[in-house]
């Protein structure tokens, strides 16, 4: 979306309403290939396994008894996680996806969706093609419905109907983006048990990162992060979601697409401006050493249920 419909991202191209669903629709079809390439060649004599890792929030209901904010939230993940886990795990895009694009281009008087379709021959080669998912997390949103008007234009963000929302309480010592909300993940994975039929999660992105450098390297608020998240794991393991690994974004600060050295997720700071790149361990490496080192908490009262 940022690389075809913004340009915000390389390569920097502003495709309309169509490119982020295009580039998609590829990556989707691309990944199938690999899959089946693997599968046929080389699982026999490797015995490995071939995914597909995939970023997602959790929208959560402004009004959980309200059906309008319910179906928004449901459109948010829909729209972000489902767009391309419906079709590896179920075989198609989601309905609510197909039919809210469907009738924006159908409005704009498109004679085809702007979201493209799969053959039935497609769909059955696609369904099915992950041994595992990756899921990358961070943060959540509160969702509520929001109808656009019309738009001769429409786009990704403007094709659910929704906005998004955030609790001014929910801490957020980084990014104007990233704010801590450790429940969410729970729910997230629980989606898609439910949806999916529980398959094999590796999380392969989780973690928080900083704006301004804190000189003593005492990055509390990344422990804190890292806590909160990595407990609402383990109740997701107890509610029977199907976690086998973790890793913590990220080992090192590095490039961060647009905003380059300004946000550091790592573990450890670098400093980037030393051309020998020094490294130098913030707080929560000597915190992430002993979670690893007990395989959990250190402290089973950390854990709250």
């Amino acid at each position: 979306e940022k690389g075809y419909e913004t340009g915000e991202h390389a390569p920097g191209l502003k495709l309309g309403g169509c490119g982020a669903y295009k580039a998609a629709h590829h990556i989707i079809k691309t990944h199938t290939r690999m899959w089946h390439s693997y599968n046929t060649t080389w699982r026999r004599e490797q015995r490995g396994m071939v995914g597909i890792s995939l970023t997602s929030g959790w929208g959560e209901p402004v009004d959980p008894h309200s059906q309008t904010d319910r179906d928004a939230a449901e459109r948010y993940i829909q729209f972000h996680l489902g767009w391309f886990a419906n079709p590896i795990y179920r075989g198609d895009y989601p309905e609510v996806m197909k039919n809210y694009v469907g009738k924006k281009s159908a409005q704009q008087g498109l004679g085809t969706s702007r979201l493209p379709t799969f053959s039935v021959q497609e769909k059955t080669y696609i369904k099915g093609t992950s041994d595992f998912l990756g899921i990358g997390h961070f943060t959540t949103r509160y969702v509520l419905q929001k109808s656009f008007p019309f738009l001769q234009v429409s786009s990704y963000h403007t094709d659910p109907d929704l906005a998004e929302l955030v609790d001014p309480n929910w801490p957020a010592p980084g990014p104007k983006w990233l704010y801590s909300v450790p429940w969410g993940f729970r729910r997230l994975l629980n989606f898609i048990k439910t949806q999916y039929g529980n398959p094999l999660i590796y999380v392969t992105e989780n973690g928080m990162s900083e704006t301004v450098q804190c000189p003593q390297l005492c990055d509390e608020w990344r422990i804190q992060y890292l806590k909160g998240y990595i407990n609402e794991i383990l109740k997701a393991l107890n509610d029977g979601v199907n976690v086998k690994g973790y890793t913590a974004w990220s080992l090192l600060d590095k490039f961060e697409w647009n905003k380059g050295f300004s946000e550091r997720f790592g573990l450890y700071h670098i400093d980037f401006k030393n051309k020998n790149k020094p490294r130098y361990p913030k707080a929560s490496v000597d915190y992430y050493k002993k979670i690893i080192s007990a395989n959990g908490f250190p402290n089973p009262r950390e854990v709250m249920s």
